[in-house]
């Protein structure tokens, strides 16, 4: 707060008493010094919750807000994330979309796809093999089969198998 609106929250006699140069002004100038650091963090709350504007190290946090914190859950808490902080920042907004396509092709396909920024993936359901998916992952996206397995596994449906194959590259 200013010193001017803490000012007149004080009773008529102080505000009186409140001049340049005595007790009371100084005091109120500590107070706006004072309140300065936290009413600047209050004037920007809202980035902290904008996966865009967050610091770094929120995001990965604002990942358990939208369900997706088994993309980056680790046995160690010191091990690295497993995808860049950009690919986290998209996932935590595509959030409400994923969710509202949670256990079904496209909603497995688009978050492999916010995830590993490759598009291409492949979902089939072999006739032969009933409650069956198999997941096919574009070249491009090869190397990063350990975060595919955990979307895959918390994306599926519970009473599915699943088989995760990289396609081979054409000629």
């Amino acid at each position: 707060m200013r010193r001017a609106a803490i000012e007149r929250l004080l009773p008529a006699a102080y505000q009186r008493a409140c001049v340049p140069g005595s007790v009371l002004w100084a005091l109120l100038e500590v107070m706006e010094a004072l309140h300065a650091p936290d009413e600047a963090i209050l004037a920007e709350v809202d980035a902290l919750f904008d996966p865009y504007r967050a610091p770094d190290g929120l995001v990965a946090h604002l990942t358990r807000w939208v369900a997706m914190d088994h993309v980056v859950a680790s046995p160690r808490p010191d091990a690295p994330l497993p995808l860049p902080v950009g690919r986290l920042r998209d996932l935590v907004a595509h959030g409400a979309l994923l969710a509202r396509w949670r256990g079904t092709p496209y909603g497995m396909r688009r978050a492999l796809e916010v995830a590993t920024g490759c598009g291409g993936f492949g979902l089939d359901e072999p006739t032969d093999r009933p409650f069956h998916v198999v997941v096919t992952v574009p070249p491009a996206a090869a190397g990063q089969l350990a975060v595919i397995t955990r979307i895959v596994e918390a994306e599926k449906p519970a009473s599915t198998t699943v088989e995760i194959v990289v396609a081979e590259e054409s000629p």
